[in-house]
């Protein structure tokens, strides 16, 4: 666990972060403006942080335009998730000012937008001083922005991404060779792996290390559950037979027919695994799947191919999330920052980074129906844009993503992400491990003062 000695330690910590410092950042500085800048706001600087993603490197391409309009400089950090989120809830905790925007994770919504730790962002939208009425905030898909509001409807953040989790294949041709299709069960899914793990030298399966993503959609299909009836009842339920057997199936699946190292995978290191050709599968948000057809560096342009992630015996629960913009409420450049969402965020820059870069998760419904969307998202001939919306429609409808938005899902997310690591490694079997997180999650919600059925 990252560890600061003091609140001052902490700011001076986060302040250093901001501007791009440390723990192997990316820092997204907007390239200087040669002559006088304009806008009411000129000389002003932000600061940003957010976890690692390919929306904020494409927009950041745009920064100096945002720059010159407005005057505002832009210093944006980015961090491994767990790393970021981290830093983040303790700087929010603190009510700090070294960061003026954020990302709001969708698992930590509720307990930032519980906490009051966010700007309630409603009082600019409607203030037609501060937003003009074609900005049009109606425009962000309901789904994607429900994560982002609270129990009276006020607004916390904007959803920038709806991560839809499909599955793809980089190296498809391997598959072709071994007479095989894209899986439809998780059974076909470990027949897959068995028949093409280690042809040509790739490894048949990738993910990253954060388990609580990952892993949950194995769980339901195998009849599990991660709380007994979220948001109302959150009598967690991590020590079922379900639980165990899946848990054992994915540790399985991943050390098996996954490459050297990859218990330790970031998320953007499980990408680049597939980009190069060295992991072929992948079930992960759709952001993850399309540089596969587009980066620059991606050697697997004409192998690989899209499906929906397959179902198992009880159903398919594909994870489905948002994340959104926001600003802290320790921000003392609250107008500013909103100068900025208000930018980022808008109808034309989301429709040029679809347009430019083929971004797939935008949470704006105009462009969402708008021909560019689905040229971008025509991959290697495939129409990937019908399983986006295939992928939100699902978990609208059901709503069996109501426990990741819970306030108290990062600590037990953390449990879950440890009892499949000792799994993987061997530490315990599956049923001593998810009972033991099952005993360390019954801990945290019962100091967080939850009733339970025990």
């Amino acid at each position: 666990m990252f560890r600061t000695t003091g609140a001052r330690g902490r700011r001076a910590m986060l302040r250093g972060a901001a501007a791009g410092a440390g723990f192997g950042a990316v820092a997204l500085h907007a390239p200087a403006i040669i002559g006088q800048t304009k806008g009411p706001y000129a000389g002003t600087t932000l600061n940003g942080a957010a976890f690692q993603t390919t929306f904020f490197e494409y927009l950041k391409n745009y920064f100096p335009e945002f720059e010159e309009k407005t005057g505002i400089k832009v210093n944006f950090n980015m961090q491994a998730f767990p790393v970021y989120n981290q830093r983040t809830d303790l700087e929010l905790s603190t009510r700090g000012s070294a960061l003026d925007l954020i990302n709001v994770t969708f698992i930590y919504s509720g307990r930032w937008i519980g906490a009051n730790w966010v700007t309630n962002l409603s009082e600019f939208v409607n203030n037609p001083n501060m937003t003009p009425p074609d900005w049009d905030a109606a425009d962000f898909v309901a789904g994607a922005q429900s994560a982002m509001q609270n129990a009276k409807g006020d607004t916390f953040g904007f959803a920038w991404e709806a991560g839809a989790m499909i599955l793809s294949a980089s190296r498809y041709d391997l598959i072709e060779k071994a007479g095989l299709k894209m899986p439809t069960t998780f059974d076909e899914l470990v027949k897959l792996c068995d028949a093409i793990h280690g042809k040509d030298g790739v490894a048949a399966f990738t993910a990253d290390r954060l388990h609580h993503w990952n892993w949950i959609p194995y769980l339901m299909g195998m009849g599990g559950r991660v709380f007994k009836d979220p948001p109302e009842n959150l009598t967690p339920l991590l020590d079922t037979p379900e639980a165990a057997k899946s848990a054992e199936w994915y540790a399985n699946l991943l050390v098996k027919y996954g490459p050297e190292g990859v218990l330790s995978y970031s998320d953007d290191q499980s990408m680049r695994s597939q980009m190069s050709g060295r992991a072929n599968i992948r079930t992960q948000a759709i952001t993850w799947h399309v540089p596969l057809a587009k980066h620059a560096e991606s050697t697997v342009k004409n192998t690989v191919r899209y499906a929906l992630m397959p179902p198992g015996p009880q159903g398919n629960f594909p994870g489905s999330n948002s994340h959104g913009l926001g600003i802290p409420a320790g921000s003392r450049k609250k107008e500013a920052a909103w100068e900025f969402i208000k930018w980022a965020m808008s109808k034309e820059m989301l429709t040029r980074i679809v347009k430019q870069h083929g971004y797939p998760s935008v949470c704006r419904r105009s462009v969402i129906n708008s021909p560019e969307f689905k040229e971008a998202l025509t991959l290697n001939g495939q129409d990937v844009a019908s399983m986006y919306l295939q992928v939100l429609e699902l978990g609208g409808k059901s709503g069996y993503m109501k426990y990741r938005t819970v306030p108290v899902f990062p600590q037990v997310g953390d449990k879950i992400n440890k009892g499949i690591e000792r799994i993987a490694t061997k530490q315990q079997d599956a049923p001593a491990a998810m009972k033991q997180a099952q005993a360390e999650a019954i801990q945290d919600l019962q100091r967080a003062g939850y009733k339970l059925d025990l």
